[in-house]
């Protein structure tokens, strides 16, 4: 992400508008404390690395580790692990880089992506050239008593494309273990980037929410992430899985591609791709769900768009900060930044994937929200609008539209509906609302084509009246327009209005009305 981001970074309002506005969405950092899974992160410090090292016992059992190093940056490091058994794994790459923190917060260490291992104690490491300040990050298997729900489908469903395909929650791999550590942040979708994990192919079905959990593990308390980095994950048997937290139907900010996260969705699969292509099941579930996403948020499946480097992570990318850079609408993670994901066989497939997506995905439509640019008074009217229309620009009458507001409780978001309206013969609709308080507002066309708007912002003044009801003492009654726990009535000299007062009197407020006595020389 390379920034704590503002909510829609194409919509958010500037000014102390965007200041109201992004107060919604940006919580305190410290929310989660202590979460659970910590105490299965543990490390073993190598230092320098030339060639091959001897067996190494790590710190307990584990069942992902990856590294971290100081330098260089294109080292090539590999990792394996011996099982109880004592029967050793395969060598798998361990120093892909291109993933950022969430907030401005890089690291000094490069570090490389989390190899999935199953249960192991000792491990070996090998680099084809030195390598300095040389870690091995380790993560736990979960304990048995706390194993992931049973599958369940994520919501809602929404017939973009060739239809949402099936989807499993979030809640099926991380209820009660993969607590966000940040509410999540929202942007737009401009073009998904495609992934590999790293992982060697060769796991079993009940592994996957196993793997998933202690990529999250690996993704929070090692490398310092809000949450899993990637939107959605699809295993080898077919099967898509819910990711980062926030809303499958939404643009929530991953940190899956750094400088392009707050632009893009990324879809990973779950795997090592360099040298073997996915399975067909995987590569089928792929195309379908980048159909359904891409559609959904009004994007093509062919052709290129315009993404601007976030100057905060430009480093992860070859291009200059700031730069204008063209890139596929399905993307892989190589074409923006500088790693050799999503591997080299599954890279050569993305060619025929596109046109198989852009079949898929029919006639898409797409759905825009416009809000005020000005800050809105508390409890005055204003009027929001949007526009809905096929990808050619051709207008969809008579199509209903549902206004949403997001609704943030604690970590967990959600869209509620508010308003409907229906789309006029120029694809155009309109609504009065009146806020009380700044809010998020989205557009969602649920009938096929299903289509959303990106968040936009509401930012919205509090509203003060003031009653002065006798001369001395001063008794002054007053409302404010959202409530607020207190307010402070200040008493200023003829011709003054700024500097200390005269008299001045805090006092509470009870459902938005307020009442204070001032006594003046």
């Amino acid at each position: 992400m390379g920034q704590e981001p503002n909510l829609t970074r194409r919509t958010l309002l500037s000014g102390a508008a965007a200041a109201g506005a992004a107060s919604l969405i940006r919580p305190a950092a410290g929310l989660a404390g202590a979460l659970a899974g910590r105490e299965l992160i543990s490390a073993r410090w190598i230092g320098a690395l030339r060639g091959e090292s001897p067996p190494l016992r790590a710190p307990g059992r584990f069942v992902l580790l990856g590294i971290e190093w100081q330098a260089p940056a294109g080292a090539a490091v590999e990792i394996r692990a011996q099982a109880p058994s004592g029967r050793w794994s395969r060598w798998a790459p361990a120093s892909a880089l291109g993933h950022d923190p969430d907030g401005r917060s890089p690291q000094g260490g490069l570090f490389g992506e989390p190899v999935w291992t199953g249960p192991a104690d000792v491990f070996q490491v090998r680099a084809d050239r030195a390598v300095e300040g040389l870690r091995v990050h380790f993560v736990g298997a979960t304990p048995p008593a706390a194993r992931p729900a049973a599958a369940s489908a994520a919501h809602p469903v929404l017939p973009a494309g060739p239809g949402q395909p099936p989807i499993i929650a979030r809640r099926a791999w991380g209820e009660g273990q993969a607590r966000p550590r940040h509410a999540p942040t929202y942007g737009t979708v401009k073009l998904a980037f495609v992934h590999h994990t790293v992982n060697p192919n060769g796991y079993g079905a009940a592994a996957v929410p196993a793997m998933l959990l202690s990529i999250f593990q690996y993704h929070v308390f090692v490398r310092g992430f809000w949450d899993i980095a990637y939107n959605f994950i699809v295993d080898l048997y077919g099967r898509i899985w819910e990711a980062r937290a926030g809303g499958i139907d939404m643009a929530v900010i991953g940190a899956h591609a750094g400088a392009y996260n707050a632009q893009s969705t990324g879809v990973a699969v779950l795997g090592d791709f360099m040298n073997v292509v996915p399975s067909q099941a995987a590569l089928a579930a792929l195309e379908r769900l980048l159909a359904w996403k891409l559609s959904l948020h009004g994007v093509p499946a062919a052709g290129r768009t315009t993404v601007i480097v976030d100057p905060a992570s430009a480093y992860y990318t070859p291009f200059a900060p700031g730069a204008h850079v063209s890139l596929p609408r399905i993307a892989g993670h190589r074409d923006g930044d500088a790693t050799d994901c999503p591997g080299n066989a599954f890279y050569a497939q993305l060619p025929s994937i596109r046109p198989r997506v852009e079949s898929l995905a029919g006639t898409p439509a797409r759905a825009t929200v416009s809000t005020p640019p000005a800050v809105v008074i508390a409890g005055t009217q204003t009027t929001v609008s949007g526009r809905l229309q096929t990808l050619a620009g051709q207008p969809l009458a008579g199509a209903p539209i549902e206004l949403q507001q997001l609704r943030l409780t604690g970590l967990s978001a959600a869209a509620t509906t508010i308003a409907t309206a229906t789309t006029a013969a120029d694809g155009s609709w309109s609504l009065p609302l009146t806020p009380t308080a700044d809010t998020m507002l989205r557009a969602l066309h649920r009938q096929r084509p299903a289509a959303v708007s990106d968040w936009a912002a509401v930012a919205v003044a509090p509203a003060v009246t003031l009653t002065v009801a006798s001369a001395a003492p001063l008794r002054v009654t007053g409302t404010v327009v959202p409530g607020k726990r207190r307010v402070t009535v200040d008493l200023y000299r003829p011709g003054r209005t700024s500097g200390k007062p005269v008299a001045s009197h805090t006092v509470g407020v009870a459902r938005g009305r307020f009442a204070a006595t001032l006594r003046a020389p």
